[in-house]
């Protein structure tokens, strides 16, 4: 399991700079966003993954990895949100933002190596395909909490989700770069 926690800080390494010279271009504008918009970004993410690995032509060319990066940073701008609530504008420097970005992933990553004990590192096994679908239901469980207005009867909230999220695109992208 130590090589999970090696390859999963190795995803989240190119992740984050990615993240952080976004900031750095675009500050954090992201921060008007509101939890349904954040979701439909990274379902539309999920969704080219899907068409990706369906379709036989390719008319642009860009392979799955960038869409698992961005399922992963949305997610974690998902999960920022849901503390902060939403700004009118653009209200996070970009040491803020990355300290709360490495607060979510510390968070999340504790989550993954708990669930990878218990689950036995069953991901490694999964097919990419796989791993994409649960993403996909996992959006479409956030979509139903967001109609809800927020409220569960028995179920995880939405912060779980968006956390196995960033977990099931990390997988994906550790057996993409295998």
């Amino acid at each position: 399991m130590q090589d999970t926690s090696k390859l999963y800080d190795g995803v989240i390494t190119n992740c984050r700079s990615l993240f952080i010279n976004k900031m750095k271009d675009y500050g954090s504008a992201w921060r008007i966003l509101r939890l349904p918009s954040l979701t439909d970004q990274i379902f539309i993410k999920a969704q080219r993954i899907r068409g990706l690995q369906e379709n036989d032509v390719r008319k642009v060319d860009e392979d799955e990895s960038s869409e698992f990066i961005g399922i992963i940073n949305y997610s974690i701008m998902a999960l920022i949100q849901l503390e902060k609530g939403v700004a009118n504008k653009p209200d996070l420097s970009v040491e803020d933002a990355t300290a709360q970005y490495d607060e979510k992933i510390a968070i999340t990553k504790k989550l993954m190596m708990d669930k990878n004990h218990d689950y036995g590192e069953a991901w490694r096994d999964m097919r990419v395909s796989s791993l994409t679908d649960l993403i996909l239901q996992k959006l479409l469980r956030v979509k139903q909490i967001e109609d809800n207005k927020g409220e569960t009867l028995v179920s995880e909230g939405i912060d779980a989700n968006y956390q196995d999220m960033i977990n099931y695109a990390v997988f994906a992208m550790i057996h993409l770069n295998k």
